[in-house]
């Protein structure tokens, strides 16, 4: 096979493989739903390390493969950029799918739609790996839309629940908004540079730096920062940032596999991957970059602390995700992108872990979701246990695990920055460890250590359950059953996820940081923003090695935030359970605004909701109802009926009467022909 061929097959298998039990599985046997679509991916997954492997020794690949439109002097196309940014994704995409695929034959296996479950999944693979190998904005934006619709779709897998259907709406309409931008940005990166293809728009961008186009009135606006802005809250879209990061913790109402795929490692990290593709854009705006760090550290920090409260095991994840995007945001405003880039790799591995976690836990705890009734499952799940301990202790930064490497590396990145917004930012980093520590141990003790409390409430557990029994698989235990492994469908994943988990960030920060991994994918000024090159001066003149940055970690603010949360999530918990009720119970308001998420649901409920409908309404009593019934449709009707009235009265059968009308017509031809005389 030639190289082309090779890149065609790993976005094309996943399609074919979507394609076939989509549209013939309630014809194929049960299995095959799941035989099919692995072997699509697997193959791909295969197909991506060998091209990971090409792509760090060969140069970048960058040809179109299909001309799709021609329009004037512009045209479309289809074409991979195949360089060691895209393959590094293309590898984190379709192992985690991979993983994803395997567990579901666990999770999902008393599922009705089962067949329609892997081919969304497969389907969703292809979108996303069409987005990070495309050489050009158009096919960009089509991979952004297909994996928007595809999410849409597994969000409200099961279409009976009224709060799915909601849930799934609503990232639509949310990513609608982001999208908005994108394309708005697209467009004016159109207009200006004449060009879709990111290398021709690259090489020209420099020239372009000073450019200003008037927007409203006379006003004039870099086009730099325009352009950029209008990318990035395409970003915060899809992303989860402040203000558009609303659908995300709500997507949590699809099976637990999908929330594994497109909140830990895939859709939610295409804003990351798009901005850090754009660096040499993003690299002219100064301003551009301080809008990207303020949106990132406020969502790493306000994000963190609703994680605190939450009582569902998957929300409390969901926030989780959603507090690591905004530091991965923090990295790309700090012009630190390579460091975005590796924190979106290490994040996708254990979050990945951690949900495929919860989900065991869930299968473990007969489907109920609610922490509170649980306790002490070390006992019973020993794997889920471990890997999950795994997964928590990456997640918070703990030295030599893969997510210490990348976090440190982002917070390093923040205190060196200059641009506009900095300080705030790496005040909201730091501040975040010890909140993640917290609501990550917090979570981790509750479920896992402690009186077992799923006898008490395993009585109220399964009547609750009863709603789910049309939509989601019930395994029909009685109430008195202690949870259970699930199988190895599902324990495989998560030996398998916790292995990165533990060790990539060890052996990735040297060559994807500083070393040449991403020379020439990756541009960054290092006069205008030095944060990345102090912090390989760090790396060179204090650390050397992955060894001595883990032990100089030991001894950081960092570390000991996060061991001090860790300890106080053990002492609330685990000894003194009081103590939480009561700051609950005195900082009341406090928890108010925490439980209604800081009113962002309330305001887009009352404010874009119910003002659509309001003018949705206004248009329909007044357009259709008035305007259109009333006086085109009804008022033509009530016209002829008048006019007829007055012609009706002069048709009375009297000849007197017409004979009349004849002398008055008669009359008044002669008077004008005299008058013309």
């Amino acid at each position: 096979m030639s190289m082309q061929q090779i890149y065609l097959a790993i976005p094309l298998l996943p399609l074919l493989a979507a394609i076939i039990i989509g549209l013939f599985g309630k014809y194929l046997p049960r299995a095959a739903a799941h035989v099919v679509t692995i072997a699509g991916v697997a193959v791909s997954f295969g197909l991506s390390a060998y091209v990971l492997n090409h792509a760090i020794v060969s140069q970048p690949y960058n040809e179109t493969v299909y001309s799709w439109l021609k329009s004037g002097n512009f045209s479309f196309e289809i074409g991979f950029l195949i360089d060691r940014l895209s393959a590094m994704m293309m590898v984190v995409v379709t192992f985690v799918s991979l993983m994803v695929h395997i567990y579901t034959i666990g999770y999902m296996h008393e599922d009705k739609g089962y067949a329609r479950f892997f081919s969304y999944i497969s389907l969703f693979t292809f979108s996303m790996l069409m987005l990070v190998m495309s050489n050009n904005f158009m096919q960009l934006f089509f991979g952004w839309e297909a994996v928007g619709l595809v999410s849409y779709l597994l969000i409200g897998f099961w279409y009976t629940r009224p709060t799915a259907i909601y849930a799934n709406l609503k990232a639509f309409l949310v990513n609608r908004v982001g999208d908005f931008g994108f394309l708005l940005g697209i467009g004016l990166v159109l207009y200006h540079f004449g060009s879709l293809d990111y290398a021709a728009v690259f090489s020209v961008a420099p020239a372009m730096a000073d450019t200003k186009i008037n927007l409203i009135g006379n006003a004039s606006w870099s086009l730099m920062t325009v352009t950029c802005i209008l990318l990035f809250i395409g970003a915060m879209g899809k992303s989860a940032q402040v203000p558009l990061h609303v659908w995300l913790p709500d997507s949590m109402e699809g099976p637990t596999p999908i929330s594994a795929l497109i909140h830990a490692a895939t859709m939610v990290t295409a804003g990351i991957f798009m901005v850090a593709r754009m660096s040499p854009l993003f690299e002219l705006s100064s301003t551009a970059l301080s809008f990207v760090i303020v949106i990132g550290s406020i969502t790493a920090l306000f994000m963190g602390f609703l994680g605190v409260i939450q009582n569902d095991i998957k929300r409390v994840v969901a926030y989780s995700t959603l507090s690591q995007l905004g530091y991965m945001t923090v990295a790309l405003g700090a012009s630190a992108y390579s460091v975005a880039i590796f924190h979106l790799m290490t994040h996708a591995f254990f979050k990945a872990l951690l949900f495929l976690g919860a989900g065991s836990v869930i299968m473990g705890m007969h489907h109920d979701q609610d922490i509170r009734n649980m306790g002490n499952l070390k006992k019973y799940m020993p794997i889920t246990w471990i890997t999950s301990l795994i997964g928590s202790l990456a997640l918070i930064g703990t030295p030599l695990l893969s997510g210490f490497y990348s976090k440190d590396s982002i917070i390093e990145a923040a205190k060196f920055s200059t641009v506009a917004g900095s300080g705030f930012a790496y005040f909201s980093v730091l501040v975040g460890v010890f909140v993640t520590a917290f609501y990550s141990f917090r979570m981790y003790f509750l479920v896992f250590h402690g009186k077992e409390k799923w006898r008490e409430a395993k009585h109220d557990a399964h009547h609750h359950d009863d709603d789910h029994h049309d939509e989601e698989h019930h395994h029909g235990l009685s109430p008195a059953d202690d949870p259970h492994e699930p199988g190895w469908v599902v324990k495989l994943p998560l030996i398998l996820l916790a292995v990165p988990s533990l060790a990539i960030g060890y052996f990735a920060i040297e060559p994807m940081l500083f070393g040449d991994f991403f020379k020439g994918v990756i541009f960054v000024d290092a006069h205008a923003h030095p944060a990345m090159h102090e912090l390989a001066h760090h790396w060179h003149h204090i650390f050397h090695s992955p060894v001595g940055m883990a032990l100089h970690g030991l001894m950081t603010l960092p570390f000991a935030l996060a061991a001090s949360g860790v300890v106080l999530a053990w002492f609330f918990y685990m000894k003194r359970p009081d103590i939480p009720a009561a700051i609950q119970a005195k900082f009341s308001l406090i928890n108010q605004v925490l439980e209604n998420k800081y009113g962002f649901d309330s305001f887009n409920d009352r404010f874009f909701a119910a003002g659509s409908r309001f003018i949705g309404n206004k248009l329909w009593q007044i357009g259709d109802v008035k305007v259109i019934d009333g006086a085109m449709v009804n008022g033509t009707a009530n016209l002829i009926g008048k006019l007829s009235g007055v012609v009706r009265k002069l048709q009375t059968g009297l000849i007197y009467h017409y004979a009349f009308a004849m002398i008055i017509g008669v009359f008044l031809m002669l008077s004008l022909g005299l008058l013309k005389i």
